[in-house]
């Protein structure tokens, strides 16, 4: 059973990692200081240190964290039954437009950051990526056999660039229109 007080330190420890999050992808990891993270949750930058050895362990945990996150949705997705490789596709779509919509700082920080994890945690988190590209690049296969693997990858880089634009989109449409155009975008370059 969870205590009332583990809650509120969870809850605090969210609100710093959201708070980095938004201001790594605003300003780069470098340039946001420790009293800045403090001041965006309502507290001292050295409350950080209660929650977090440093800023730099916030980092590796948002990259880290989102890759292990993704993986797991994907292989659940994929593990859970469905009518045909399309509508699994659609699924797996389904589940990164989600991510995509609701993470948009995270995904700034994944382009802009990742050279700056340490090198163990940067190779971890390029596995992890691998392995959810890979659950994507099986699907595609089996949708599109005729497709050589060089083919595929390109493909599936093609796609991933556009479900992770939201975070480079400056023009705000509603979210269920830009699900949808994204929807509809990845399908076309997907299945051809």
């Amino acid at each position: 059973m969870t205590t009332a007080r583990a809650q509120g330190k969870a809850r605090t420890r969210q609100r710093f990692l959201d708070a980095a999050a938004q201001l790594f992808a605003d300003r780069g990891f470098h340039a946001v200081s420790i009293g800045e993270l403090g001041t965006a949750v309502g507290l001292s930058g050295p409350a950080l240190y209660r929650h977090f050895p440093s800023k730099d362990a916030m980092l590796e945990e948002i990259l880290l964290g989102t890759s292990e996150f993704l993986l797991q949705g994907g292989s659940d997705i994929v593990a859970a039954p469905h009518g045909s490789d399309l509508e699994l596709l659609d699924a797996l779509i389904d589940f990164h437009v989600t991510f995509a919509l609701a993470h948009r700082a995270v995904i700034r920080v994944q382009d802009r950051e990742l050279g700056t994890l340490p090198a163990a945690s940067n190779r971890q988190v390029r596995r992890l990526q691998r392995q959810y590209l890979d659950l994507w690049a099986d699907v595609l296969g089996r949708i599109r056999p005729a497709l050589s693997p060089a083919e595929r990858q390109v493909t599936m880089h093609a796609a991933f660039g556009l479900l992770n634009s939201t975070a480079h989109n400056t023009e705000r449409i509603s979210a269920a229109a830009e699900r949808e155009l994204l929807g509809d975008a990845a399908r076309r370059v997907l299945v051809g």
